[in-house]
C-alpha cells in the first residue's frame, strides 16, 4: 500500500548537522525509499534541500521562533488540504501541533513523533509558570496534542502523558544509516588521524553530552603516563568553548568544529572507539529517565565501533557490556579513564565493534524504523 505523506517538522533546519535535522531527513527519505509519496515542511538550513524523491517544502516557524510553531496550524491544514495526504507526521515540540491539528481537522490519521518529555521533570521552570497561569495551558495544549494523534512513537512512554492509551504507542529506537554508516566509510576527513588509539566525540556540544567527562578522562591518562590514547571531537554547540578550556594543556586532543553529516562516516570509520560519555545529572528533563535514543551510539555502532558510555539502564538496553562496548559507572570520569585503557587492546576493540556493527544492522537501521513507522501508520487506517 502506497501512502501519500506529509510531515510537519518545521523547527528543524534541512540540510543541518543537529540530531533533528538528521533524524527528520533519514524517516522522509527512508520512508520515500518505500514507495510512498513524501511532503515534508522543514526550515531551510545552509545549502540546497537533498536531493531525491522527498518533497521538501521550506515553511520555518513565524519569526523564526519555534514558540511560534503553532500558529502554523493554519497554513498546514491549507496545504493538506491541497495535497490530500492519507497521514501527517508530525515531530514533537511543545509548542506545536500544527500537523496533528490539521489531521484531525481533516479526518487523516496522524502520528506524533515524541523524543523529548510531554510531561513536566521535577522541578520545571515551565511547569511553575504553567501552574501560575491557573489553568495550566501549555500542559493541557500538550496532552491535547497528544489525545489527537491516532498514533505516538516514541523511544520511551515514560515521557507521554499517564493518560496516554498503550494501544496508540510505538516504542521505537530512533537508527543510523547503515549504508552509509560503515566501516570501510572513505572521505576528507577535517582532522589527521593521529599513530594511536583514537577515541572520538561526535555530536552536539551540550553540557549532558560530556565532552568535557571524556577531557577529564584524558587528563587522567597523561598523569598515568599513557600517551597512546587520542581524542577527536567533532561538532559544535553551545557547550564548546568550555570543552575547549578544559583540553588547554592536553596534548593529542583535536577539536574539529562543525561538520557537514555527511562527512560523519569517514570521520567515525577513521576512529577505533566511540564514546558516549553523557552526564544526565546535567540536565533537568533527565530526572525522569534517560528518555532519548542517542543517534551517536548508533552511528558509532553502524560504523563498526565499540562503544563506550555510562552504565544507565536504557543504554544498558542499547549496549551490551562486554559484547558491543564497555559501559562505566555514571559517576565521575575514572571508569572511562579505564574503559579506554582496556580498549587499548585490538582485539577487543576487534570483537566489540564487530559485535556493535552486526546489532546495528538488525536493530537500528533507519530501514528497519521506517518499516515499523509505515506499519503503523497503515494499521491506524483500518
Amino acid at each position: 500500500m502506497t501512502l501519500r505523506i506529509l510531515y510537519c517538522a518545521i523547527d528543524q533546519e534541512v540540510p543541518g548537522t543537529v540530531g533533528g535535522s538528521v533524524h527528520v531527513t533519514a524517516v522522509a527519505e527512508g520512508l520515500a525509499r518505500r514507495g510512498h509519496e513524501v511532503h515534508v515542511l522543514v526550515s531551510p538550513g545552509r545549502g540546497p534541500f537533498p536531493s531525491g524523491p522527498v518533497r521538501w517544502t521550506a515553511m520555518p516557524p513565524p519569526l523564526g521562533r519555534k514558540e511560534l510553531r503553532w500558529a502554523r496550524t493554519g497554513a498546514v491544514t491549507r496545504l493538506a488540504r491541497t495535497l490530500n495526504p492519507d497521514a501527517i507526521i508530525e515531530r514533537y515540540y511543545n509548542f506545536g501541533g500544527e500537523g496533528i491539528l490539521a489531521g484531525a481537522a481533516l479526518g487523516k490519521r496522524t502520528m506524533l513523533e515524541v523524543n523529548a518529555p510531554v510531561i513536566d521533570y521535577p522541578g520545571s521552570n515551565k511547569a511553575r509558570l504553567d501552574r501560575m497561569l491557573l489553568v495550566e495551558p501549555m500542559r493541557r495544549w500538550r496532552e491535547r496534542i497528544c489525545r489527537r494523534a491516532s498514533v505516538i512513537v516514541t523511544p520511551s512512554a515514560a515521557i507521554l502523558p499517564p493518560a496516554t492509551p498503550s494501544a496508540k504507542i510505538l516504542e521505537l529506537e530512533w537508527g543510523a544509516d547503515t549504508t552509509r554508516f560503515h566501516p570501510g566509510a572513505k572521505g576528507s576527513l577535517p582532522f589527521s588521524r593521529p599513530p594511536g588509539v583514537l577515541a572520538v566525540f561526535a555530536g552536539a556540544f551540550r553540557r549532558w553530552h560530556g565532552a568535557e567527562r571524556l577531557l577529564e578522562a584524558m587528563r587522567q591518562l597523561r598523569h598515568r603516563g599513557i600517551e597512546d590514547v587520542n581524542a577527536v571531537l567533532v561538532g559544535d554547540g553551545p557547550e564548546l568553548p568550555r570543552a575547549r578550556i578544559a583540553a588547554q594543556g592536553l596534548d593529542r586532543v583535536t577539536f574539529t568544529g562543525p561538520v557537514a553529516h555527511a562527512a560523519m562516516p569517514a570521520c567515525l570509520a577513521a576512529a577505533d572507539i566511540g564514546v558516549a560519555p553523557f552526564t544526565p545529572d546535567a540536565h533537568g528533563p533527565l530526572a525522569l529517565g534517560f528518555y532519548w535514543s542517542p543517534l551517536k551510539i548508533f552511528e558509532y555502532m553502524a560504523s563498526g565501533l565499540p562503544v563506550i558510555a555510562p552504565a544507565l539502564p536504557r543504554i544498558a538496553g542499547l549496549v551490551a557490556h562486554e559484547r558491543e562496548g564497555i559501559l562505566y559507572p555514571p559517576s565521575g570520569a575514572d571508569g572511562l579513564a579505564d574503559a579506554l585503557i582496556r580498549l587499548r587492546d585490538p582485539e577487543l576493540r576487534a570483537r566489540l565493534g564487530a559485535a556493535a556493527r552486526e546489532r546495528a544492522e538488525r536493530d537500528y537501521s533507519w530501514d528497519a524504523h521506517c518499516r515499523a513507522l509505515e506499519a503503523a501508520l497503515i494499521g491506524a487506517g483500518r
